[in-house]
C-alpha cells in the first residue's frame, strides 16, 4: 500500500486498534476487524516476537493496512534493550519497514534521520505531548500526530485546548484511555482517528473472547465501536461520506492537512 492509500484507510476507518494481546491470533483478529468494517491495525512491539507477527499478517492479508507501534527510534536505547532481552528483541524502524509495515507509530518523537529517509514514503505517526512536539514533528514530515498518553494528558479537554493553537490543521490521534464514554467528546473536539486497545471491550467479554478464541464475538464488539465512530462523524461532518471519500475530500471538508504532497 502506498502512503496515500494507507492514510485514506486510517481516515475512513476512524479507528486504530492497538494489537497488544499475545493470547489472540493476529490474523484472526485482523479478520474480525475487517468484518467490523475496519481495515487497519497497529502491531505493538510490546507483544512477543512483533516482527514475526507483523510479517505473517502482511503475508496473509496483503490488502490490510498493518502498522507497527511502540517503536523505539533511538539506536542507543534499542541496543540497550536488545542486550538485556536477547531472546525477544525489539525491531528497528528499518526492520519493520522491511517487513512491510504500512505505517509507523511511536509513543515518542521520531528522529530527523527517520524523516529524512521515510517521510513521504511511509505514514509516520509520532507520539506527542505538547503543542511544540506536534508542530515540530509535523514540520519534519509526520502525517498524523499521536497524543499519548491521552487520558493522563487531559483527554478530550486537552485536544480542545491545543487544537486552536495548531489552527485546527494537524490531525491528532488520541491513544490511551479512549473508550465508548469519551469517544463522543473526542469527535466533537475534531478528532478524526482514535487509537485504542482491547480495553475498550468490557473486561468479562474480553475474557470470554480470549478463553474461547471467539473471533465472531470480537468482530461484534469491534462493530459497536466502528458504528459509534461512524455515527458521530456523520453528525459532525454531514457533507462527507468517510467510507467513500478521498484523502483530498476529507482534507477539504475537515480542514486537516496530512502532509501528503
Amino acid at each position: 500500500m502506498d502512503i496515500q492509500s494507507t492514510i485514506t484507510t486510517l481516515l475512513r476507518d476512524g479507528f486504530v486498534l492497538v494489537f497488544n494481546q499475545d493470547k489472540l491470533d493476529i490474523v484472526r483478529t485482523a479478520e474480525a476487524l475487517i468484518k467490523a468494517g475496519v481495515n487497519n491495525m497497529e502491531v505493538t512491539c510490546r507483544i512477543s516476537k512483533p516482527l514475526e507477527k507483523l510479517s505473517r499478517l502482511r503475508k496473509e492479508l496483503e490488502d490490510f493496512a498493518a502498522g507497527c507501534a511502540s517503536l523505539i527510534d533511538s539506536p542507543a536505547m534499542l541496543d540497550l534493550y536488545n542486550r538485556i532481552h536477547p531472546q525477544d528483541q525489539l525491531p528497528s524502524v528499518q526492520e519493520v519497514v522491511d517487513a512491510g509495515a504500512c505505517y509507523l507509530v511511536s509513543a515518542a518523537n521520531f528522529r530527523d534521520e527517520t524523516y529524512d529517509k521515510l517521510a513521504g514514503k511511509v505514514p509516520i505517526i509520532p507520539g506527542c505531548g505538547t503543542v511544540t512536539e506536534v508542530l515540530s514533528q509535523f514540520s519534519k514530515g509526520a502525517n498524523l500526530c499521536k497524543i499519548f498518553p491521552a487520558k493522563q494528558l487531559g483527554g478530550p479537554a486537552f485536544i480542545k485546548a491545543i487544537d486552536p493553537a495548531i489552527h485546527k490543521t494537524i490531525s491528532l490521534v488520541p491513544t490511551g484511555g479512549t473508550n465508548a464514554g469519551n469517544i463522543p467528546d473526542y469527535i466533537d473536539a475534531g478528532v478524526l482517528v482514535l487509537g485504542a486497545s482491547f480495553s475498550m471491550i468490557e473486561k468479562s467479554t474480553m475474557q470470554n473472547i480470549i478463553e474461547q478464541q471467539d473471533y465472531y464475538l470480537l468482530a461484534s464488539e469491534l462493530s459497536k465501536i466502528k458504528r459509534l465512530i461512524d455515527e458521530l462523524r456523520a453528525d459532525k461532518y454531514p457533507d462527507i461520506d468517510f467510507a467513500k471519500a478521498s484523502l483530498t475530500q476529507i482534507s477539504q471538508v475537515t480542514g486537516r492537512d496530512f502532509n501528503v504532497r
